[in-house]
């Protein structure tokens, strides 16, 4: 699955607006930053108590990239 997909399905299903929900991928020279853009109200649901959902999914979307030999991966979370 392609990490942009699958941080889009993760995000999506969290959110209450997967509407305004917009992902990015930069390749940078030694890894890859994929940044999730989400509406102010969904901050917190993305986040999660502690960070706790926003640490799960950058281990999910990076144990993506490790299965299928795709280099680092990081994925920043900000609001519109």
């Amino acid at each position: 699955m392609d990490l942009v997909a699958l941080t889009e399905y993760l995000v999506k299903n969290i959110v209450k607006n997967p509407d305004v929900v917009t992902i990015s991928l930069d390749e940078e020279e030694k890894e890859k930053v994929i940044t999730v853009k989400v509406a102010e109200e969904d901050m917190g649901a993305v986040i999660g108590r502690g960070g706790k959902v926003a640490n799960s999914i950058r281990n999910i979307v990076q144990a993506s990239a490790y299965i299928n030999n795709l280099g680092r991966v990081r994925v920043n979370i900000d609001t519109k």
